[in-house]
């Protein structure tokens, strides 16, 4: 099969769209039926971006399944690619996904831009900016670094310093947190777009003609081997809560 064209007319490669989440999730399903890989057919670009998977907790809310990314700008198909079976399959706070859960999912995509460096550690925007912070480690003098996506904080009920010392409890800092702390912090702040599907949507995208043919279309060159994600305490930023 060969995913359609945009299907909300957008087409900036930049700005995630639901035609992104539904190429995710055909990825997925094809990834867990043993099915061949499905061709996007939306813009190629080249930008950093997230997969988030949630599952359906009941009354409309929404837990966490998955969520892995990169903050490093990379060729859009692939790294879409790629990261929806690694948020999926390889976080390592969670089980892989299973093909029984899907009717119970929801996929987010985020595609980051905007990065610039912050004046100080507020000096950002809740529910504007993500942010990534570095710091030295004061027991072990160490680098470590962390990133929340902009829709962490507002969904949290954070606010800017609640959001950073929880950044620094993800980056793996487990001591004292103080003005001290956070004043040697460098910050970097970001924006992104940001769309979601469910399952339920993401077939009736298919019924609409999302998808066409009777099998999936293979991608001609093989797909390369993705790494797991590193622990919070690396330096390399790929997982987000």
């Amino acid at each position: 099969m060969m995913l359609s064209k945009a299907q909300d007319g957008q087409r900036d490669p930049n700005v995630a769209t639901r035609d992104h989440c539904v190429y995710a999730f055909a990825v997925l399903q094809s990834h867990l039926t043993g099915n061949p890989t499905p061709v996007p057919t939306f813009p190629e670009g080249r930008c950093a971006l997230f997969v988030t998977w949630n599952t359906h907790s009941g009354d409309d809310h929404w837990r966490l399944r998955g969520c892995i990314g990169t903050l490093e700008p990379k060729p859009l198909h692939r790294a879409l690619h790629d990261y929806t079976l690694t948020s999926a399959l390889r976080d390592h706070r969670f089980s892989p996904i299973r093909l029984k859960e899907l009717p119970s999912l929801q996929c987010k995509v985020s595609l980051l831009a905007r990065f610039e460096k912050a004046a100080g550690w507020r000096d950002w925007v809740v529910g504007q900016h993500g942010i990534i912070i570095h710091f030295a480690d004061p027991d072990q003098g160490s680098r470590r670094t962390a990133t929340f996506l902009p829709d962490v904080a507002p969904e949290q009920g954070w606010n800017q310093q609640q959001a950073v010392d929880a950044l620094i409890r993800k980056a793996g800092y487990s001591g004292p947190i103080g003005t001290s702390l956070r004043d040697s912090l460098t910050l970097e702040r970001y924006q992104s777009t940001i769309a979601s599907v469910t399952y339920e949507e993401f077939l009736m995208a298919v019924e609409a003609g999302a998808l066409e043919g009777k099998q999936w279309e293979v991608a001609e060159e093989e797909e390369e081997e993705v790494e797991e994600e590193e622990p919070a305490a690396a330096v390399p930023v790929r997982v987000a809560a």
